[in-house]
């Protein structure tokens, strides 16, 4: 029986962050979806719990004999220790070299080591370019998340490999009713505006915090959801009322978003969105930066300032937040452009491209 096996490492890192919620959501569609025939494992390395890493549907994870940085030392020398399986997908640039007669897909999420590598640190801006392009030279194919992702790809390394889009989608989860209990645990305030993501500069969190302290910003608290990543981001400033909620569970996320009056998405940065895309399938009006891939995946649905902008930002919430009819009509617009996006579709897509490979 062939074997589709998926680089799980990402569920076990400190911050696992949008790339963390991708493998898991993807694997669980993937395994809802397999081909008649294929089996589904994922891998991970010798180190924390790889209880981390199981995802319903998906066997494992198979613990590999190396620790993470041996192993991303390993693979990044060329060392051929390949993970198992007749087909490799790596859910992000982390992948073993080329092996012949095996497929390997590797997800490539976004182009900010080129685009904005201040905001990540410099060790890990220059890992992910050199992962990028030795992906780009040996893998079968590159999954990415926009057409802004892959045509920045295609003008700056030139892959070798076929550039596929395929989009991301929103969690069951997040679109059951969620549990009363919930709502009365978290004593949410009436109105506030949320932002979800890892606390680190390429989100526009400092931005999005004055923005909250300015004249025409609406009066009512930030929420921000999300670990603290690298970096000094200061979430505090004269008159914003900004609370950092930390992870959420999905049960937690799922009442946050209902009974947000607007979610907001500063980034200098984004491969594609994934809070944008959730939040508009339970009909949250959004407010968004121009980042490129921002732009594509909210399709109009959403409201678009300039990046690195807080008085724009500002201005933008406030008409949100205090005009009745245009939150309405926000929240239509972005019910249509999510209905867009889901797991399952392009759980399919990645099977497609694999099981083209395995035919030759």
């Amino acid at each position: 029986m062939p074997e589709l096996v998926a680089i799980a490492e990402q569920l076990l890192a400190p911050v696992p962050g949008g790339t963390g919620r991708y493998t898991a959501e993807l694997l669980r569609a993937m395994a809802a979806t397999a081909p008649d025939g294929w089996e589904l494992t994922g891998v991970v390395s010798r180190s924390g719990d790889p209880d981390a890493a199981r995802v319903p549907g998906v066997r494992g994870p198979r613990v590999l004999p190396l620790p993470r940085r041996a192993l991303v030392a390993a693979w990044e020398r060329g060392i051929p220790l390949w993970p198992g399986g007749d087909s490799v997908h790596a859910m992000t640039p982390l992948a073993p070299p080329a092996r012949r007669g095996r497929g390997l897909v590797v997800t490539v999420h976004d182009t900010v080591p080129w685009t904005h590598p201040g905001t990540l640190t410099p060790r890990g801006a220059a890992w992910h370019r050199r992962a990028v392009r030795r992906a780009a030279r040996a893998a079968d194919a590159l999954v990415v998340p926009t057409r802004t992702v892959a045509e920045d790809l295609r003008d700056r390394i030139r892959p070798a490999a076929g550039v596929h889009v395929v989009g991301e989608g929103v969690p069951p989860a997040l679109l059951a009713e969620p549990d009363p209990a919930v709502a009365r645990r978290l004593a949410l305030p009436r109105e506030y505006v949320l932002a979800i993501g890892t606390v680190e500069p390429r989100k526009g969190y400092e931005h999005l915090v004055r923005a909250m302290a300015e004249p025409v910003a609406p009066d009512i608290p930030l929420l921000v959801v999300g670990r603290p990543g690298w970096g000094a981001v200061r979430l505090d400033h004269p008159g914003a009322d900004v609370r950092l909620l930390g992870p959420v569970d999905d049960a937690e996320l799922a009442v946050l978003l209902r009974g947000a009056t607007a979610l907001a998405a500063p980034s200098l940065a984004e491969g594609f969105g994934l809070p944008l895309v959730e939040a508009m399938a339970l009909g949250v009006p959004v407010v968004h930066s121009d980042a490129p891939a921002l732009v594509e995946v909210a399709g109009g649905a959403g409201v678009v300032v300039p990046r690195a902008d807080p008085a724009a930002l500002a201005a933008a919430l406030a008409e949100v937040v205090r005009n009745a009819d245009r939150r309405a009509a926000l929240s239509a617009a972005g019910l249509r452009r999510a209905a867009d996006f889901t797991w399952e579709e392009a759980a399919r897509a990645v099977w497609r491209i694999h099981l083209d490979i395995a035919a030759g």
